[in-house]
């Protein structure tokens, strides 16, 4: 392989180990829905999700630029979980997922 294939499929693999992991495009997605959401009302939005897959992937997408988490000094606390300006430039990206993905759902072997 050439240099530039390596250069373009290690920069694909890089963001792959992070939407590639269970969960992380559905929480992506549903944050693209609302400006902020709290980490209850995701988990509900996300049915099946465990809170603690749930708060892991929140981390690493945190971690990774992509969702930002606002904590108000409140009691109990308040959490809030936005996407980052870098994370909303992704949602062309998943809604063209959608439609490719709802295009031939129909016509998956077996389906009529």
């Amino acid at each position: 392989m050439d240099a530039e294939k390596q250069a373009i499929r290690c920069e694909v693999e890089g963001i792959w180990r992070v939407l590639g992991r269970a969960w992380a495009l559905p929480i992506l997605k549903s944050l693209s829905a609302k400006d902020t959401i709290r980490f209850n009302e995701l988990k509900k939005l996300l049915s099946g999700i465990s809170g603690t897959v749930l708060s892991d992937r929140l981390g690493e997408l945190e971690r990774e630029g992509l969702v930002s988490k606002k904590i108000y000094a409140e009691v109990p606390p308040r959490v809030e979980y936005s996407l980052t300006r870098q994370a909303r430039e992704l949602e062309a990206v998943l809604d063209a997922l959608d439609r490719w993905a709802k295009k031939w759902e129909s016509q998956k072997p077996g389906k009529k």
